[in-house]
């Protein structure tokens, strides 16, 4: 009999464009070796334009689908994106306090496109319910600003961002620094725990197609935890393969393209 993958699950809204949410994560983890299972949260009719509507689930909907892969299947790490409402965060923070395995949450708000994907409303409930069950939160600058207020304009901007963060109760925070103010030429991240720093360097590349990185460093560095990996060199590992999928971007519809989850196997 073959060896059983690491199991990964999301638990995230769907991007009928495939390029972000559910279907980014899905392919991500399959293109790191790990089987990936679903708990969708939300559904969005969604192309390279942007987000022209979003239906979230009812909680019991969100409920049954996770308990349905937990009990029968089991699972080794899970990553939330787009929970939509303070009920859907609650619903899911409450799930995760019962599972044992390391937990990346990725505090989603807006979309690539600025269309807001969270309630206002439900930003207290990130901050109060899901982000202390965290193993790693990896939020953008523009989340850091929602969750925190602070406004990140350098390097040493991202360290007090990242103290905000973990104070709301995350083991690890990973301050991604990709819509950091000016011209660089490297995109710089930081991940810490409060007491070991460490920076993440990679370079920045003239490729406009970026949707669903977010969502596709979040399900890395899940797949990376599932395999056994320690937080620094999961997401370092995830960092490394998002770089490749932002250098291969490509062009779909209209507007913004995605990143290519495949790229490995097609370089």
């Amino acid at each position: 009999m073959n060896d059983r993958p690491p199991l990964v699950l999301t638990v995230a809204g769907s991007d009928s464009g495939g390029g972000a949410g559910i279907q980014a994560d899905l392919k991500t983890m399959l293109a790191l070796g790990v089987h990936g299972m679903s708990v969708i949260t939300a559904v969005t009719a969604q192309n390279s334009l942007g987000v022209q509507g979003a239906w979230e689930l009812p909680a019991e909907a969100v409920r049954a689908q996770y308990r349905a892969v937990v009990d029968d299947i089991g699972v080794q790490a899970v990553k939330t994106g787009m929970l939509a409402s303070a009920v859907l965060v609650e619903t899911v923070a409450e799930l995760l306090a019962g599972t044992d395995a390391p937990v990346v949450v990725d505090p989603v708000g807006v979309s690539k496109h600025g269309d807001p994907l969270l309630a206002a409303s439900a930003l207290d409930a990130v901050r109060t319910a899901l982000l202390p069950r965290a193993t790693v939160a990896t939020p953008n600058l523009d989340e850091v600003a929602q969750l925190t207020g602070i406004v990140v304009e350098d390097e040493d901007g991202m360290r007090r961002a990242a103290g905000a963060i973990l104070a709301y109760g995350p083991r690890w925070a990973l301050i991604k620094g990709g819509h950091l103010p000016g011209d660089h030429a490297e995109v710089v991240d930081l991940l810490t725990d409060g007491t070991e720093e460490h920076w993440l360097h990679a370079p920045r590349y003239d490729n406009r197609h970026t949707h669903g990185t977010g969502c596709t460093l979040a399900s890395a560095v899940a797949s990376g935890l599932a395999k056994g990996l320690a937080v620094p060199e999961a997401v370092r590992e995830a960092k490394a393969y998002v770089t490749g999928a932002l250098a291969a971007g490509f062009a779909l519809g209209a507007g913004i393209g995605p990143v290519d989850h495949g790229w490995a196997h097609r370089r």
